[in-house]
């Protein structure tokens, strides 16, 4: 078995260890992703993930409500997962923010596919409700619509889920891609926060964009829609300092496959917050490429959802 990879920080950290040390990609899933490389190819690794999702809708014991409105967008809709039998206690709460390289994504892939269910479901399956929210889309809807529809996301949330069973003073919040580069803005910089002290019990960051440089913005076509053209305008629209300065705590994480770009801002992330005295929850998933992490969730292959689990159990 290969190691998890480095894993240290001020929260959990060892129970993160003892969570990976018991999960990683099977062998015949790793081999077709390391032939793949170090691309982001969503067809290609839902048709690997998506047969292996542990359930179908629809969703024994669970309350589904779709497309419940947080605000005036168009895309400004939510969807809760909720344990259907009512409870004494209230559980954490756990907002997804999808990613989709600020142009695309969505709640769901489609009525037939598995993701982002399969969030939820692991979610609510593990003691929680799930909160699964879209947010506008770049080109139309620029820097700062990320985090600003984020913080509409979490106000909603903290006002209203304690009908569906979820505690407000647990609130999880878990973004991957574009979706942890809104979920790092939001936390980063308080002028999106509506709820006093950010609302969260913790922030879970996986394969984001953390410092925006005129390097990186050149990479990809949709980062200049989103970021715009004026690098002077860049290290305002970046989350790292802020990131470093908050007393969230922090899970960070990302894949031996993420492309480049993506590893070098997970280790920047991680590197500056130790530096700071402040080292994150941090793991490196070996044998994962960008997609599969996130569609690996309610799947046998349990080395990412375990290690967030350990993060978010203990609190």
């Amino acid at each position: 078995m290969k190691p998890l990879g480095l894993i240290m920080g001020l929260w959990g950290a060892g129970m993160l260890l003892a969570a990976g040390a018991a999960a990683q990609v099977p062998q015949a899933l790793g081999e077709k992703l390391k032939a793949m490389g170090r691309v982001i190819a969503p067809p290609a690794t839902s048709a690997l993930y998506a047969p292996l999702v542990l359930e179908s809708e629809p969703y024994a014991g669970v309350r589904v409500e779709r497309d419940i409105r947080y605000g005036e967008a168009e895309r400004h809709l939510l969807d809760v997962f909720s344990p259907q039998m009512p409870s004494a206690k209230a559980f954490p709460v756990l907002i997804f923010v999808h990613g989709g390289g600020f142009v695309a994504g969505n709640r769901r892939a489609s009525a037939s596919s598995p993701f982002y269910d399969n969030i939820m479901l692991w979610a609510v399956r593990n003691g929680m409700v799930g909160v699964n929210m879209t947010y506008r889309l770049s080109p139309q809807n620029p820097w700062p619509a990320g985090p600003a529809d984020v913080g509409q996301g979490v106000s909603w949330v903290h006002e209203q889920i304690v009908a569906r069973g979820g505690d407000p003073s647990r609130i999880y919040l878990l973004g991957h891609s574009a979706g942890a580069t809104h979920v790092a803005a939001y936390v980063a910089q308080e002028r999106f926060h509506k709820v006093r002290g950010s609302g969260l019990a913790g922030a879970l960051l996986l394969s984001g964009v953390y410092r925006v440089t005129a390097e990186l913005v050149a990479v990809s076509p949709t980062y200049p829609g989103y970021y715009g053209t004026d690098a002077s305008e860049y290290p305002a629209r970046s989350a790292l300092d802020g990131l470093i300065a908050t007393r969230v705590p922090l899970w960070v994480g990302g894949a031996e496959l993420d492309p480049p770009d993506f590893e070098s801002q997970m280790t920047l992330l991680n590197d500056s917050l130790c530096k700071a005295g402040r080292c994150p929850a941090f793991v490196r998933f070996p044998g994962h490429s960008h997609m599969s992490e996130i569609y690996s969730v309610h799947t046998d292959d349990r080395s990412v959802s375990d290690a967030m689990l350990a993060f978010i159990k203990p609190r």
